[in-house]
């Protein structure tokens, strides 16, 4: 199998897994397919509960509990892309905290950084993005793991 063909299952695949998570109304679904040594595809598929479906859950809360109900939503409606210091992903791709798999993370909450400072490292196409602090200030947040797929605009992690 050339790899424009190779390249053309494995997006048919991805979207047959996509299709797969809509049709039976699921979250997540991960998969991971081997083509021989040294030879894979990871893929994970998911998506987020619609903030209205969120909302119905709350209001049909009985109502000695909607006080109660009504915190979970208010968290949920907030998007952590807005918070202020919020450095977004400016890509889709694979996320790395460090140079190499067994090297030490590049940030960590609590560390300072200065702006232009290396956060993380976001691989597109087989070509590794150095991530640079867009400011100064305390990592405080990092809401990203290690080898997980980003989106582009996705909260990769908060400075202040």
């Amino acid at each position: 199998m050339t790899k424009k063909t190779t390249h053309d299952a494995d997006v048919s695949f991805i979207e047959a897994l996509a299709e797969l998570l809509r049709a039976n109304d699921l979250t997540e679904l991960q998969v991971k397919r081997e083509y021989g040594d040294n030879d894979s595809l990871n893929v994970r598929v998911s998506r987020q509960q619609p903030q209205q479906v969120i909302t119905q859950m709350a209001a049909a809360a009985p109502m000695a509990a909607a006080p109660a109900a009504a915190a979970p939503v208010a968290v949920a409606s907030e998007d952590p892309a807005s918070l202020p210091g919020a450095v977004t992903s400016p890509m889709v791709g694979t996320c790395y905290m460090s140079a190499e798999p067994d090297a030490a993370p590049f940030v960590a909450v609590g560390q300072s950084v200065n702006e232009g400072d290396t956060l993380m490292i976001i691989e597109a196409m087989k070509t590794m993005n150095h991530i640079p602090a867009p400011k100064s200030g305390t990592v405080k947040r990092i809401m990203v793991d290690d080898g997980a797929p980003v989106e582009f605009g996705s909260p990769l992690m908060i400075i202040e």
